[in-house]
């Protein structure tokens, strides 16, 4: 007569397989990770599944079941770490290594600029605009206004040189 292997879908052959495998289990895994929390929540998850699949699983097998289930779910958290530590790397990377130092200095350029640019006649600012805002050139910007090529040269180098005088000499525009 062949004896029927117990099931581990009975509470009590699958309480008596947790009591049994569950500190040796806890301890491989624990060696493997170097968290006890970290072990326990696989041992855990690992239980609950062989108690999901407890229709599928022998009872004979449910020990190496245990051990490769607690082994895979470490292995998926490595892979997430992993995972989790390239995204970390590349929002460090998209981050802005600037000191604060530095973009108050531009903010203040920039405001400095602002001013300056608002500072000059009407017709040197339209050249300059359509020129280094625009990116028109010189030609383009001579039939925009109707005036020759000489003319834009003359308003643009004004301009500048204004601009250079405003700024302390801080930019080369």
């Amino acid at each position: 007569m062949i004896e029927k292997e117990p099931s581990i879908c009975e509470e009590e052959n699958y309480n008596q397989l947790f009591r049994k495998h569950y500190e040796s289990v806890t301890k491989y895994i624990y060696y493997k990770c170097g968290s006890l929390e970290q072990a326990e929540d696989i041992v855990q998850n690992a239980f609950v599944k062989l108690w999901q699949l407890c229709a599928t699983i022998s009872f004979s097998k449910a020990k190496s079941y245990i051990y490769k289930a607690c082994n895979n779910l470490f292995l998926n958290e490595v892979k997430h770490q992993k995972v989790v530590l390239k995204h970390q790397q590349t929002v460090v990377k998209k981050t802005n290594n600037e000191s604060p130092e530095f973009l108050i200095e531009v903010d203040e350029f920039r405001s400095k600029l602002k001013n300056a640019i608002n500072q000059l006649s009407v017709k040197e600012r339209e050249v300059f605009l359509l020129s280094r805002v625009e990116q028109k050139t010189y030609k383009e910007i001579a039939e925009i206004t109707g005036l020759t090529v000489k003319a834009i040269e003359r308003r643009m180098s004004k301009a500048l040189r204004e601009l250079r005088d405003a700024l302390g000499g801080e930019i080369r525009i």
